[in-house]
């Protein structure tokens, strides 16, 4: 059975002054887990930031289940999670406030999950810590946790697993083939490679 689109790209245009990323680019993103994968430079993080909102396309639309970005961007926004994940806008929250932040932006936010989400990232030890006092890992851990539980219509991971720990990057591969098996939840992965371990409802291949 097809999953629904839940992220509908369509025309979408981006270019840096010295290269063309993206030409008229048209995805239909569904119910699921979708890869991105490319080489270097191939665009994998400027992509995540246009389907977040984040960066804006030179021409193109975007909507979610029918909210366009262009005329709607409040509403888009309120469906989509992303999080920088070289942000410092956190650094001053301990991790239980951070949570609280997603969970006043997304109704469905899963308080029950949160301890074996914890648990899972190796994260529980590291709890009442301020965010600046982790390290680069942890602090991707931490946001992590708050995609897993947020209940967010669009998830967009930018290479979830960079300086995880091998434990950490088993358990990341667990929650996302559970979300894959469809829902009403969109996870937008980047990778470098596809993981094996992760089953895909689509796959972006931007090249090498």
């Amino acid at each position: 059975m097809t999953s629904p689109t839940i992220l509908q790209a369509t025309d979408l245009s981006f270019n840096y002054p010295e290269r063309e990323l993206f030409n008229k680019l048209t995805l239909a993103i569904p119910a699921g887990v979708t890869i991105i994968r490319g080489g270097d430079g191939r665009g994998k993080t400027s992509l995540i930031r246009l389907l977040a909102g984040e960066q804006k396309a030179h021409s193109g639309q975007l909507a979610i289940n029918g909210i366009r970005l262009d005329e709607q961007a409040g509403q888009y926004k309120q469906q989509v999670y992303y999080v920088d994940p070289r942000t410092e806008a956190f650094d001053q929250m301990t991790v239980p406030e951070y949570f609280a932040s997603v969970r006043a932006r997304f109704p469905g936010f899963d308080d029950a999950a949160l301890p074996e989400l914890l648990e899972g990232l190796s994260l529980t030890p590291h709890v009442e810590k301020k965010l600046f006092m982790l390290s680069t890992g942890s602090k991707r851990k931490v946001y992590l946790a708050g995609a897993f539980a947020a209940g967010a219509v669009v998830n967009l991971l930018d290479d979830p697993f960079a300086s995880l720990d091998k434990g950490s990057i088993n358990f990341v591969c667990e929650v996302l083939a559970q979300f894959a098996e469809g829902g009403e939840q969109a996870w937008i992965a980047s990778f470098y490679e596809t993981p094996p371990e992760i089953p895909t409802t689509s796959i972006i291949d931007l090249g090498d």
